[in-house]
């Protein structure tokens, strides 16, 4: 039976002008009703494992040139870095699509949850998000933070979400690029999204919300996952998609504090969300036993291809795409930090994929060296991960999120060193994308060589170890590592063309330093940087 609450459709009216009846309005309802629901209205179907399993239709990733953010003067225009990923759009454009999705959603059945983005009391947003699709109400569910029955009675959301995943808009008339869009308003505490299906936006546009709200409250947001050892101390996964943040945080032997976006106050570490979104394509029960039983009745999982007889998953085909995903609750993890909350971390990880093949797979870097990367945020975008993206892809992405971050990246990078320098955490810059060649002739690293290259640094054990530095990187390379063969630490001697490596090598490093030179009062940074040979 569907729970109404008056005074929810109330709010729902008096927040987003629609006009739904009552026995329209779907409000608060568990995973298993969402389910039976989706069933019905053929959203989805029930893999052999229990798993939902929807297919988003033509986007099956992020569309970063169709997310656009309210240009309101003069507040949000000068604390916003407009970019070719923060698009800006007049408040009448705004209005025009809004309008629109009113008016196509006010006739519809509508699921509507509840609930909150931030572990910590003190900062957490309350986010009321009203989606058209069920299954798209059970990824919200498992994603973010339930509230209690004593919270939902006294809920207030600072924000509201509108998601018409059906709705195609026009960009000749609605001022936007594509049939899709990602609309923030800032000032109003709306998003609105349209076209649509792929449930990745709804969770990444309010983590961008976060994103810009919490430097103002001096709280360090970050694209990042978490995990805590047996001793209590925490350590950060900085990466994006396809780096390895959901797989690595993921260890059987610590505790998953979260998987992907973090807040860093004075308090220590809190996760924004109350789950997890991982990669599903190639998982396996061997390297990621914990993603892998996490993904059954309640998990909802993305573009997975099933046998069509079994409805068995088959989590190495690609044929829709390389991002198909599985979210689930974070209590799915056995080892979870259920509170979401960690004290100040004392390793701090970078992840990069690197496409070229030359960065080590793991190196130390000084707190100079820290900023410079992080500023930096090097990595490959990874096939399906965005949309158009079908191969590896060299990329830089400030902060390891610029996608998600509306600030300029140097008010990321001071609140990111002030705290590496506080609280003296470590820092590494860990490559676990390609050795022995560029992709197409080498090999991806081994996940359970980095597991133990990770392990290492987390235990301290690579604190004493004999570093030979990188010429051209200028990175310090440890020497050995338990369980990791001599040679694989050492990029060049993976190579079986050493004068092929050297020229990769140097055209990556030149990549770096045209990509520093655009950020501005970072000049002392430059030497501690790659250094290009000739």
């Amino acid at each position: 039976m569907t729970t109404t609450i008056p005074t929810v459709q109330k709010t729902i009216v008096a927040y987003t002008g629609l006009v739904n009846t009552a026995d329209k309005i779907h409000y608060q309802l568990p995973p298993a009703k969402l389910i039976e629901l989706a069933l019905a209205n053929g959203e989805g179907t029930l893999a052999s494992n229990g798993a939902l399993v929807v297919y988003t239709g033509q986007y099956t990733g992020r569309s970063p040139n169709d997310r656009f953010i309210v240009d309101e003067f003069p507040t949000i225009h000068e604390t916003v870095d407009w970019n070719e990923v923060n698009h800006p759009i007049t408040p009448a454009v705004f209005d025009r699509v809004y309008s629109k999705v009113q008016a196509y959603l006010s006739d519809k059945d509508l699921y509507v949850f509840d609930g909150f983005c931030g572990a910590d009391l003190d900062y957490r947003l309350s986010v009321r998000f009203i989606t058209e699709r069920a299954s798209h109400n059970l990824f919200v569910h498992q994603l973010f933070i339930r509230p209690t029955q004593e919270e939902l009675a006294n809920f207030d959301p600072n924000y509201t979400l509108l998601c018409a995943p059906n709705l195609r808009l026009c960009p000749e008339t609605d001022g936007v690029h594509s049939e899709a869009a990602v609309l923030l308003d800032i000032e109003r505490k709306l998003v609105v999204i349209a076209g649509t299906g792929y449930a990745g936006e709804m969770k990444k546009s309010i983590f961008s919300l976060m994103n810009y709200l919490m430097p103002a409250a001096n709280v360090l947001p970050m694209h990042c996952s978490a995990n805590a050892g047996q001793d209590g101390k925490t350590a950060l996964f900085f990466g994006l998609s396809g780096t390895g943040k959901t797989t690595l945080s993921a260890d059987p032997e610590r505790y998953l504090i979260g998987d992907d976006e973090h807040g860093w106050s004075d308090n220590g570490i809190f996760n924004f969300e109350g789950g997890c979104y991982a990669k599903a394509i190639r998982l396996s029960k061997e390297n990621e036993p914990e993603i892998y039983h996490a993904i059954r009745f309640g998990a909802l999982c993305e573009n997975v291809m099933l046998h069509p007889e079994t409805h068995q998953p088959n989590y190495d085909d690609d044929t829709l795409t390389e991002n198909s995903r599985v979210g689930y609750p974070i209590d799915y993890i056995p080892n979870a930090v259920l509170n979401g909350r960690g004290v100040h971390p004392s390793t701090v990880i970078f992840l990069t994929a690197d496409a070229f093949g030359v960065l080590p797979p793991i190196s130390k870097l000084t707190p100079q060296q820290a900023q410079y990367h992080f500023i930096s945020g090097y990595t490959s975008k990874l096939a399906g991960t965005e949309r158009g993206i079908t191969e590896p892809k060299a990329a830089f992405s400030a902060c390891f999120g610029s996608p998600f971050m509306p600030r300029s990246a140097s008010v990321y990078a001071k609140l990111l060193m002030e705290r590496i320098n506080k609280h003296n955490a470590q820092v590494y810059l860990v490559n676990t994308g390609w050795v022995g060649g560029a992709y197409g002739v080498g090999h991806r690293m081994a996940i359970p060589y980095t597991r133990a290259m990770i392990r290492a640094a987390l235990s301290g054990a690579l604190a004493d170890v004999p570093t030979e530095v990188d010429p051209i990187f200028q990175l310090a390379i440890p020497t050995q590592c338990l369980g990791v063969p001599v040679e694989q630490l050492n990029p060049k001697a993976m190579w079986s063309d050493k004068v092929a490596y050297d020229v990769a090598a140097n055209a990556l490093a030149l990549r770096f330093v045209e990509n520093f030179a655009r950020f501005q009062g970072v000049d002392e940074l430059i030497a501690v940087g790659p250094n290009p040979k000739g």
